[in-house]
């Protein structure tokens, strides 16, 4: 069972797409053991509280809206 769990929001676009892809590359970069979610339904996101996609969650916050993070970018809220 993984310890961190990492949620993308967004629709299925392209943006949403790669912002997963570069999560599941920084959690391969680092090695971790952690658990990606692409959450699609809008109204599951809403009640996450985000408007504005793609989103990424880790471990329940919310580390960025409206912008596709870099692997890079994501390391560090990985290791926390």
């Amino acid at each position: 069972m993984s310890n961190i769990q990492v949620e993308v929001l967004g629709t299925g676009c392209k943006k949403c797409q790669q912002l997963e892809t570069n999560a599941k590359q920084a959690i391969a970069d680092l090695s971790l053991d952690a658990e990606v979610l692409h959450i699609k339904d809008a109204i599951e996101i809403a009640k996450r509280g985000v408007l504005s996609t793609p989103a990424l969650m880790v471990n329940g916050k919310l580390v960025a809206k409206g912008k596709v993070m870099s692997a890079d970018e994501i390391k560090p809220f990985l290791q926390n």
